[in-house]
């Protein structure tokens, strides 16, 4: 009996030391499992670090996000996933007053019909639909068609089509395409960016509100703690200031250089140089006349945001102004009439400050200014007679946002561009439906 309760109780022992063995055993090969799935990621996680860094020494900037304020740091361009193409649209409509509802016109300067301050009454705006998407990972591409009704019939035009590189070495980047020109700091943005209803003055005037071209551009981004960036543009010429794509279809040609960084916690800035130089062949004018010859145009920029803290959700401020410079050296042939050599500087400039004085809720005044050396007797009557006018506009607007995809604006302007002045009233909304990445500084 004695026996018996022993073999029993000894072969229990060993039941049990052989599920303990195998519990081990099993034990140690999940260890073993988790220990290669950890270095497995590890290695993955670190791979995607590097291509971080990758991306960040070539699109550093200061404070990448509009109306904003931020520590020095250093961000990363917005990109969407490979092979997830980012797809967008923009709705921007208008309804406007008029009091008087005059044609446009600012003595002195040879304006395109684009360059107006819209239409009177109901309208529909320029809306937008965009795709992005990286191509590879090498490219990154860009496309924006803009849909806008003229003269009652719908138009549909290719605003952008463009690649650019995304893993050059030594800061280098190169786009080709059709692009936003890179002169000026406000012609890189998209329209419903702008912090009013229509463009600063000088930009209608000088580039009918927005310099958009066929081409190649070049950017270098000095590795330096503060930003620095220089950049060179070959271009078809076939956009206003040029025109007519003369010289083979390469008639135009860029230089820029930017500049900015962060003081303190709550202060950034940006100021930059650009120069643009163009040959027009035929370029016409809104009310008939034309050009041919030179244009050389240059532009002086700067950009400073406050935000407490660097956090720009309850209140912030920008403040944004440009100084413009135009010679045209060529011939003037008004509508109707025989060619007049014009060899004339032309100036211009604006300063705008925006104020967010609490959430969702933004304040702002734009003033623009315009001038014109006077021809002489020759030009009486065409465009480019300045009748005496100082073009000047004033502009407050303001705006409430309920998220960061819909807006509404109320603008009052008074525009002085012409002989008579004209009071312009504005109520906008602009909706953004689907993915849309922010903008730069």
């Amino acid at each position: 009996m004695f026996l018996k309760k022993f073999f029993l109780a000894l072969l229990c022992a060993l039941a049990s030391l052989a599920v303990l063995a195998g519990e081990s055993a099993e034990l140690d090969l999940l260890k073993q499992e988790l220990s290669e799935i950890k270095a497995t990621y590890e290695s993955r996680i670190e791979a995607l670090e590097e291509r971080i860094r990758q991306l960040e020494s070539v699109t550093r900037a200061p404070a990448a996000v509009a109306n904003t304020a931020s520590p020095e740091v250093t961000v990363v361009q917005e990109k969407p996933s490979d092979f997830n193409p980012a797809i967008g649209v923009v709705l921007v409509g208008t309804a406007a007053d008029f009091s008087p509802d005059n044609d446009f016109a600012v003595p002195g300067f040879m304006v395109d019909e684009e360059a107006g301050p819209g239409e009177d009454g109901f309208s529909v705006g320029e809306s937008e639909l965009n795709a992005k998407v990286n191509i590879d990972d090498r490219f990154f591409g860009n496309f924006t068609l803009a849909v806008a009704d003229e003269d009652g019939s719908t138009e549909v035009e290719l605003e952008e089509a463009w690649f650019e590189t995304l893993a050059l070495p030594h800061g280098l980047q190169l786009r080709g395409g059709r692009f936003f020109s890179g002169i000026g700091y406000r012609n890189q943005f998209h329209r419903h960016a702008d912090d009013f209803v229509g463009r600063p003055l000088p930009y209608r005037a000088f580039m009918n509100g927005q310099y958009i071209d066929d081409g190649v551009q070049v950017r270098w981004l000095a590795p330096t703690d503060r930003y620095l960036e220089f950049g060179a543009e070959w271009l078809r010429g076939a956009g206003f200031p040029a025109g007519g794509a003369d010289r083979d279809g390469k008639g135009a040609w860029s230089l820029f250089g930017r500049t900015g960084g962060d003081v303190g916690s709550s202060h950034s800035w940006q100021a930059g140089l650009s120069w643009l130089s163009a040959r027009a062949s035929g370029r016409e004018s809104g009310d008939g006349d034309s050009f041919d010859g030179d244009v050389d145009l240059a532009i002086l920029d700067a950009v400073w945001k406050w935000a407490p803290d660097g956090n720009p959700a309850r209140t912030n401020l920008k403040l944004e102004g440009g100084l413009f410079w135009q010679e045209h050296d060529g011939l003037f042939i008004p509508d109707g009439g025989g060619a007049l050599v014009y060899d004339e500087a032309q100036q211009g400039g604006y300063l705008e400050g925006v104020y967010q004085f609490r959430p969702r809720w933004r304040a702002g005044l734009r003033y623009d200014w315009l001038d014109a050396d006077d021809p002489g007797a020759l030009f009486s009557g065409t465009s480019l007679d300045t009748q005496g006018v100082s073009p000047k506009i004033y502009s407050a607007m303001l705006d409430w946002s309920h998220s960061e995809f819909s807006r509404l604006r109320l603008q009052y302007s008074r525009d002085e561009s012409n002989i008579d002045a004209v009071d312009r009233w504005y109520l906008q909304y602009l909706m953004s439906l689907g993915a849309h990445g922010a903008h730069q500084f």
